[in-house]
């Protein structure tokens, strides 16, 4: 049930920037390994006064890494990178999402990624 209302979520606020650019982006590498597994996260975000925070999430049915930065509005870097170390097997939504000062979402992006399990362990 998380996973379709994610879908819901997403389907409802993605935005897009008024030059019709994706106002947010994600780039997951790599898109499948073997656990565990280091998965790197490029975050492009189109500038904009209105960008307070941006929270990239890999969540799988047994796992859960969050972390956030500030954005500067519109002299935040448009490109920021992040790393998540030793990630379990499973099947992982990573998301990304865009909020405002008063913590409304902006933007948000999605990509499926799979860790296969060790066996053996």
């Amino acid at each position: 049930m998380r996973v379709e209302v994610m879908v819901a979520t997403w389907l409802a606020v993605t935005a897009v920037s008024a030059t019709g650019d994706e106002a947010l982006r994600i780039a997951v590498s790599p898109a499948q390994s073997f656990a565990p597994s280091n998965l790197r996260i490029r975050a492009s975000v189109a500038p904009n006064a209105e960008n307070r925070s941006l929270e990239i999430v890999a969540e799988s049915s047994e796992f859960y890494r969050r972390s956030q930065i500030s954005l500067e509005g519109d002299r935040a870097a448009r490109t920021n990178m992040f790393e998540f170390r030793g990630l379990p097997g499973g099947d992982y939504l990573i998301s990304a999402v865009v909020t405002d000062s008063r913590g409304h979402r902006r933007a948000i992006a999605e990509q499926q990624v799979r860790v296969i399990p060790q066996f053996g362990r």
